[in-house]
């Protein structure tokens, strides 16, 4: 299976490039599911549903966000209506949206995905560790590829929450930073 990331579209020019690239670039690659972290989509900080509906037109499967996502209040009733919006898990009771989805890609095959944000340097928020924690079982008794979209600021903080979940999801992706970070890691686990 091809599983497509994209961190953080910013605005009218990363959704107006998706829109004219995705499309070709999913057939082209054969991408069997895109996910991608969209919480700047509109106007370079957080997402309308005209927006999230462009996005999803362009070819977006799965839609991660984070801290940002809620700078624009209309999004507020969309999440009660598109389970694939998906908000930080570790937002606490009562928040708007879902934190994960169990999503079908083609050929019926599950793939898990959730969304986390970071505390280091981020507004107060629940601990991501035990966010995950708490859904780990249910995710893994569903589906055997879990990606997780970890929304932080602290290089150190994703490095820990990789290898927190090592051997446990399939992949941790992370967002946020809006600058290239060069430090991937394939872990054993």
């Amino acid at each position: 299976m091809k599983i497509l990331f994209i961190g953080d579209v910013v605005g009218k020019p990363g959704r107006y490039f998706l829109k004219e690239r995705l499309p070709e670039y999913r057939r082209g690659e054969r991408v069997d599911l895109c996910i991608a972290n969209v919480e700047n989509g509109s106007g370079g900080f957080g997402l309308t549903p005209e927006s999230a509906k462009e996005l999803f037109e362009a070819g977006i499967d799965v839609m991660t966000s984070g801290n940002h996502i809620w700078d624009r209040r209309a999004i507020l009733p969309f999440f009660e209506n598109e389970d694939r919006l998906l908000r930080p898990l570790n937002y606490p009771p009562g928040t708007p949206g879902r934190g994960d989805i169990l999503f079908r890609a083609p050929g019926g095959i599950p793939v898990a995905i959730v969304n986390l944000q970071g505390r280091a340097f981020m507004p107060a928020i629940d601990c991501p560790f035990r966010a995950i924690e708490s859904i780990l079982n249910r995710l893994r008794g569903a589906s055997r590829i879990i990606i997780v979209d970890f929304h932080a600021e602290a290089t150190a903080e994703k490095i820990a929450m990789g290898w927190y979940l090592n051997g446990k999801v399939s992949a941790i992706v992370g967002t946020h930073t809006h600058v290239q970070t060069a430090d991937e890691r394939i872990l054993d686990g």
